[in-house]
């Protein structure tokens, strides 16, 4: 980890930040991947979603059109990796979507070039802006709902949202060809160069199901997961694999609900530096582990396979983020698959040998259980489709449960509410909810909740160095960054960016190596830069 004065952390060693900052020790640097904050989906091999750089300092106003940053790059750039320091000290963003990859330089945020998957399809920004002014217009009721419908049709083409930028500033994306493909520039060492394309990668035969995740072990393997149960270690030059099938994957291509993003395994997964590779599937939390040589099931090498509550039959809708290392207590953590979600931590690795089963809980291994009530005990069901939020030992999530939904809508399209019309106070949900691993007494505690500020969509980031949780919220329809502080949960401030052009659409919260925020949108992506 680095940067702007905070490069202060590498492997285990803990923040020395001002005292008002989260005390914890950090995960350690994965060296195979991008020298900076934000090399894969979620950040780092541990899938946190925070970082060691500040953010934002407020205070609360309306941001000027000269602090806010935009660029079409087409649809469904949800998320941006940002390259280690060329040989000139300068870095760029990579990112990709339905359309295109494109190339950021870091510090003006211009475009230095765009690679286009198929050169006869694009979307142009008149096409983008059409959009935008419709849901300027109108982003309440049945037509609007119909025009979301049809926006979103696109996406059903959407292949490669997990991807991984390694150190030499290879971009690998997976396809739902079952390819892998790097790119990287034509000119190596070139900050401005053209996007190449370098080589390609067909998942073996047998290997069945839609890639659902991408990470990478800490001794270079690329590591990928099938919606099927599949596990695939992969060479960085292509030129060897090895795989493995998870254990109660038997059936699995007939396990899944017949819902886009619904299989047997739906997310990205963990790695820790020891090879453990940290799995979600329908109704199981799995560890599998890499030794250096083979992926293995067996618990004689640390691997394991235990359930979780599963209620509504969809499985979690988060990727399993790991909390604690060094000396303190480690988990795993998810929200599980019951009515009203309840934050899930397993031991990840010795169950300590005196812990006694949590009651009602379906597994020993699971450390700790609480509902995601966001404070009220007679709420019946609550899902959420974002990650557990990890930082030290909090870990936060947020209510993406629309706060009224039309009688005519069935449930499966319910997403439209808060993506499309997210911000529309008829439509967005609110609350976020802390809770805390308390090492004392060994118990998962709930640490505070906020029930007046709104993430329709969007994934949060925790800033070790401001002890803040960022967010792209809404108030009054207009899309807001929303900064909370990560020990009370108050609201500390909040900016007004704007309107439906800056719809946050499912996308990261993120910060840059500067510290500012970007984040993409429907059409684009979005940078804050304050004065």
């Amino acid at each position: 980890m680095k940067t702007l004065g905070i490069r202060l952390i590498l492997g285990c060693f803990a923040l020395t930040h001002l005292s008002s900052a989260v005390s914890a020790v950090l995960p350690p640097v994965n060296p195979w991947l991008a020298d900076s904050i934000y090399a894969l989906g979620h950040g780092d091999s541990a899938q946190q979603d925070a970082v060691p750089i500040a953010g934002p300092t407020g205070p609360s106003r309306v941001l000027a059109d000269s602090e806010i940053q935009y660029q079409h790059v087409g649809p469904a750039h949800f998320g941006a990796q940002i390259s280690g320091p060329y040989p000139d000290g300068r870095r760029v963003f990579w990112s990709n979507g339905l359309d295109r990859i494109v190339k950021m330089d870091h510090e003006t945020f211009a475009v230095l070039d765009e690679y286009f998957f198929d050169p006869a399809v694009s979307y142009p920004a008149e096409q983008a802006d059409d959009a935008i002014a419709y849901f300027n217009r109108n982003n309440s009721g049945f037509l609007s709902i119909i025009r979301g419908f049809r926006e979103a049709q696109k996406l059903r083409d959407l292949s490669g949202v997990y991807t991984v930028l390694d150190r030499d500033n290879i971009y690998y994306i997976g396809a739902k060809s079952g390819v892998i493909t790097a790119y990287g520039d034509e000119v190596a060492g070139m900050q401005s160069s053209a996007i190449e394309m370098k080589r390609t990668f067909k998942l073996p035969a047998q290997v069945t199901g839609l890639m659902v995740g991408m990470n990478m072990t800490f001794d270079g393997w690329l590591v990928v997961a099938t919606e099927h149960g599949w596990v695939i270690a992969i060479k960085r030059d292509f030129s060897d694999y090895r795989l493995v099938k998870m254990r109660h994957s038997e059936g699995a291509e007939n396990k899944a609900t017949g819902d886009t993003g619904y299989g047997w395994v739906r997310n990205g997964f963990a790695i820790d530096k020891d090879g453990g590779i940290y799995i979600a599937s329908q109704a199981h939390m799995h560890k599998v582990v890499w030794t250096g040589e083979a992926l293995s099931t067996n618990e004689s090498e640390g691997a394991w396979s235990e359930p979780y509550n599963n209620q509504w039959g969809h499985g979690t809708g988060a990727t399993p983020s790991l909390m604690g290392f060094g000396e303190e207590d480690q988990f795993v953590v998810i929200t599980d698959g019951a009515k009203l979600m309840n934050v899930t931590l397993f031991w990840r690795n010795a169950i300590p040998a005196d812990w006694q089963t949590i009651d009602g809980a379906p597994s020993r291994r699971i450390a700790g259980m609480l509902p995601a009530d966001m404070g009220n005990s007679a709420l019946e069901a609550i899902q959420s489709e974002q990650s557990v939020v990890v930082g030290g030992y909090s870990a936060v999530v947020v209510n993406n449960k629309p706060r009224n939904v039309p009688w005519y809508l069935p449930e499966r399209a319910q997403t439209l509410l808060i993506s499309f019309l997210g911000s529309n106070p008829r439509y967005q949900p609110y609350g976020v909810q802390k809770f805390e691993w308390n090492p004392g007494n060994r118990r998962l505690e709930m640490a505070w909740v906020n029930t007046d500020v709104s993430s329709p969509s969007c994934v949060p980031i925790i800033s070790y160095a401001s002890n803040r949780l960022y967010l792209i919220g809404a108030r009054n329809n207009q899309w807001t960054l929303e900064a909370m502080d990560l020990d009370s949960g108050r609201s500390d401030f909040h900016y007004v960016i704007g309107d439906q052009r800056y719809n946050v659409l499912f996308a990261g919260t993120l910060l840059d190596e500067s510290g500012r925020i970007h984040y993409g949108t429907h059409w684009g992506r979005v940078r804050l830069s304050p004065e």
